[in-house]
């Protein structure tokens, strides 16, 4: 097993590789209206090519034995650019606990760890929730990505750029309070 396969265990988080019996809770989440406005288009057949087979790449968020969402971490290969991007959703059933915010933390200080300087997201300029939570973990504004992303019936949309440094965080963003 890969130090990347290893399960990240958090409070309430698990981030932990994905298995066949994934398929089916992901592509439910998927299909939710609040999460399939941002996650367009995932198939059964999508899902496992992209999430299932793709081990090295996803990140499973498991709260309480059950699949809350999936991350992509998708780390950088040239050392010039230590870098890694992350894309992640949350089911509704999920949210305002945040979860989302403990798991990017988690899959963080690995990244950290392993040599990487800067984690960066891009979440479409209209998700005010998910980019209010990211904002709350330590990501700073840097820019918008204009045209970025192709929507539902042809049209572009902006994605906001967003980035969190290892100068930000030497030790990895701090987990989110727990009650």
């Amino acid at each position: 097993m890969s130090e990347d396969a290893l399960p990240l265990v958090g409070p309430l988080v698990t981030l932990r590789a994905p298995e066949s019996a994934d398929l089916d809770p992901l592509v439910e989440i998927l299909d939710e209206p609040e999460v399939s406005l941002w996650w367009v288009g995932y198939t059964p057949q999508r899902v496992q090519e992209e999430f299932i087979d793709a081990p090295a790449v996803t990140r499973i968020i498991e709260v309480e034995g059950r699949t809350a969402g999936a991350m992509f971490v998708l780390r950088g290969e040239d050392p010039e650019y230590p870098t890694t991007v992350m894309h992640l959703f949350i089911g509704t059933a999920f949210r305002g606990r945040r979860i989302g915010e403990e798991a990017l933390a988690l899959a963080i200080r690995t990244e950290f760890d392993a040599g990487i300087r800067r984690v960066t997201l891009d979440p479409n300029i209209n998700n005010d929730g998910a980019i209010r939570s990211y904002e709350r973990l330590g990501f700073r504004r840097i820019g918008v990505l204009r045209d970025y992303q192709v929507r539902p019936g042809g049209h572009l949309e902006d994605a906001l750029f967003l980035d969190l440094t290892r100068s930000d965080f030497p030790d990895g963003p701090p987990l989110p309070p727990r009650d």
